[in-house]
């Protein structure tokens, strides 16, 4: 395979910039592989970079399952409204709402979560493990434990995507902000069940 065809083939699966992807081809010796996991390091890196830039435009997405008893409303973010208009961003609402709509968390981050309600969570996990047997060290370590448990099912950006449980809603996001170069935020969402 040529170095250009290389930059082609490279370019289609990540979706970076040319530039970007030659880049990462050349400092990986020209090893697909090497280069891959270089475009995902420094995309990682320009996303937390973006990540403090203001999110003000973006859309209103929604999903409504096919069964019709559940449907999420969802406000997703961008730095303008180009991206907003941007096929990807439409894309990535979409999936992000049906995930809401399977997964139904209750924050959008972590530090969301009242900290009367984390607390609350704590004392249980604690006061199980105590029943458990657990001396009170143990348990108040134990405890933090659980409540990364208690983290990844109510919080949205910690859940393991429901397309890719691989791979955390948070880090999807990451990886469209390095793609398509803004900063991209979920601002809020809503989810309806009928008879909850």
């Amino acid at each position: 395979m040529t170095q250009l065809e290389q930059i082609k083939k490279l370019r289609e699966q990540t979706g970076a910039g040319m530039s970007d992807v030659k880049k990462a081809l050349e400092d990986g010796g020209w090893d697909m592989e090497k280069a891959t996991t270089l475009l995902r390091e420094r995309g990682a890196l320009k996303a937390a970079k973006k990540s403090d830039r203001e999110a003000r435009e973006g859309i209103i997405g929604s999903y409504i399952h096919h069964n019709g008893r559940v449907g999420v409303i969802l406000e997703l973010n961008s730095e303008t409204d180009f991206v907003a208009r941007n096929e990807e961003f439409q894309r990535l609402a979409k999936d992000l709402a049906m995930h809401i709509a399977m997964a139904a968390p209750r924050y959008v981050s972590v530090e969301e979560v009242p900290s009367e309600d984390l607390e609350k969570e704590r004392k249980i996990y604690i006061q199980q493990l105590l029943n458990e047997g657990k001396p009170q060290q143990i348990a108040e370590k134990a405890a933090e434990g659980r409540l990364k448990k208690f983290y990844e099912e109510t919080v949205l950006l910690e859940q393991p995507f429901v397309k890719d449980d691989k791979v955390k809603v948070g880090d999807l996001i990451k990886a469209a902000v390095a793609k398509i170069g803004e900063n991209i935020q979920v601002r809020r969402f809503a989810r309806f069940e009928v008879g909850a």
